[in-house]
């Protein structure tokens, strides 16, 4: 028997309540898995909130985690029993201590990429290595503005893009995380509490604007970021922590030839060839000290609803796992 964290409605943290399950064998192509963290993502209190309905209910939330393989399903060749593995998946269920997943949804796990880590940011870590090479090549000379940059895939994008050689604007909303964001590879910060984001980023870049804005935000800082955009500028915005972006008046693209994506990790990934590749770029970066991420922040699996609450009241930074 395994425990899960279901939701039968949509509505707060306390919709989500410990109960057991029986998991079962593999079928076939199919693996049983014993999982070892668990990562959060505001992806997830979309769901449990409702704004998102992509979940049938009563389901199983959760996308990512690491786990160590127990069985195997007929057909299974590329896993064994005892083999450590991660993944990202189109497919709830990853808030239970056991699952079945098919196999082709895992990415080994190396020897020296550590369970807690990457479970809390399988996620953030494909998503800031397609943001910077897929959505929009970032390069040497590149000038960009992060959103909410000591967040989770901030710090990442705000890292990995200061290796790549770009010049990196960050904005967060309190002097402890802007000395968080610095360490993390921004060149600037903007309290975008206390300062007015476009004047900065304009005077930063001598009036110019900025190449690309990765805004995670949404409803709140959208059309500044579109404000802060250099001619032929491009907009990314791949998350809503603050509610669904109003609808854009296509006219104001025209302003300066800019572009707007709204990019899903699921249509970047959905070939495994890309997804692994994606991984061990990831991993690499682990490895090289390019991203030196700050430790997850930890809490038991049935604790799930307060992880949410902190994260939706802006009280944890970097990754949150649960820990079955």
């Amino acid at each position: 028997m395994a425990t899960a964290m279901i939701m039968h409605e949509a509505g707060g943290p306390q919709v989500l309540r410990p109960e057991t399950v029986t998991v079962g064998e593999p079928g076939p192509g199919q693996v049983r898995l014993k999982q070892t963290a668990i990562g959060v993502n505001f992806h997830d209190i979309y769901v449990r909130s409702g704004l998102y309905q992509t979940l049938t209910l009563p389901g199983i939330p959760g996308l990512e985690a690491a786990g160590v393989v127990e069985a195997v399903g007929e057909g299974v060749t590329a896993f064994a029993a005892g083999d450590r593995v991660a993944y990202t998946s189109g497919n709830y269920g990853a808030y239970a201590d056991q699952r079945l997943i098919d196999a082709g949804r895992l990415v080994r796990l190396p020897d020296d990429i550590d369970d807690v880590l990457v479970a809390g940011m399988m996620v953030r870590g494909l998503t800031a290595r397609i943001l910077l090479t897929d959505v929009f090549p970032v390069r040497e000379g590149s000038i960009i503005l992060v959103q909410a940059a000591a967040g989770g895939v901030g710090q990442l994008l705000c890292q990995w893009a200061r290796h790549l050689g770009a010049t990196v604007i960050g904005t967060v909303g309190s002097q402890d995380k802007a000395e968080r964001a610095r360490r993390h590879g921004c060149h600037h910060v903007i309290l975008d509490r206390e300062q007015n984001v476009v004047d900065t980023v304009k005077q930063l870049t001598d009036g110019r604007g900025v190449d690309v804005a990765y805004d995670s935000v949404g409803k709140d800082t959208f059309y500044d970021s579109l404000a802060c955009l250099a001619p032929r500028g491009h907009l990314v915005n791949f998350g809503q922590s603050s509610g669904p972006v109003e609808p854009l008046a296509m006219p104001r693209l025209a302003a300066g030839s800019f572009t707007v994506v709204r990019p899903m990790l699921g249509h970047y990934t959905a070939d495994p060839a890309d997804r692994d590749a994606a991984a061990d770029a990831f991993f690499q970066a682990l490895r090289d000290g390019i991203l030196t991420p700050d430790d997850p922040v930890r809490y038991a699996l049935q604790d799930v609803g307060q992880a949410h609450d902190d994260m939706e009241a802006r009280r944890t930074h970097g990754a949150v796992v649960l820990m079955p």
